[in-house]
């Protein structure tokens, strides 16, 4: 329209590199006077919401700091979906090395580990579900594990069962 107007294409050229320049300024020109230690600001924070969802966690690691870590996840998660029973389902499936944790002989060791994961159960569309076939592996019988975990008869045909026949999302 300019150059309908004013008959000079230099003119429009100019405006329209300028225009461009002005863009690219208020696009990255921040980072380029950001601080040495933050080049690209601040991270934003986003307020999305989720809805109640179907979660398998597969817990194998012996290592202490996973189980926590897993046992904070699952109550955060327990948090965010407003602890509800009716549409919410989380499953922990524990085989491997991680079959320590809920053994009845380790409860002195792992006592305040144990009581977090038990009250997780209490209330809570929240479960504990543990390899038979690794426990017997491993020497132990259900007796020998604590009351609050379901001895299934195979870790992993459980996790393809849930995730194939329930629609689990799984997570490590």
């Amino acid at each position: 329209m300019y150059l309908l107007i004013n008959g000079n294409p230099g003119k429009l050229m100019k405006i329209l590199r300028l225009f461009i320049c002005g863009i690219w300024l208020i696009s990255y020109g921040s980072v380029a006077f950001s601080s040495d230690d933050a080049p690209w600001g601040s991270a934003t924070s986003a307020d999305d919401s989720y809805r109640p969802q179907k979660v398998l966690y597969d817990l194998s690691s012996g290592d202490e700091h996973a189980l926590i870590s897993i046992l904070d996840r699952v109550s955060y998660l327990n948090t965010l979906y407003e602890n509800d029973p009716f549409d919410m389902s989380v499953v922990i499936v524990v085989h491997g090395s991680a079959i320590q944790f809920f053994t009845k002989e380790q409860y002195g060791m792992y006592r305040d580990i144990m009581h977090r994961a038990q009250s997780l159960t209490v209330g809570n569309p929240i479960e504990f579900r543990m390899c038979q076939a690794a426990a017997r592996v491993q020497g132990l019988s259900p007796a020998d594990v604590h009351g609050f975990v379901k001895m299934v008869p195979m870790a992993d045909a459980e996790i393809i069962r849930l995730q194939r026949e329930e629609d689990y999302a799984y997570l490590r």
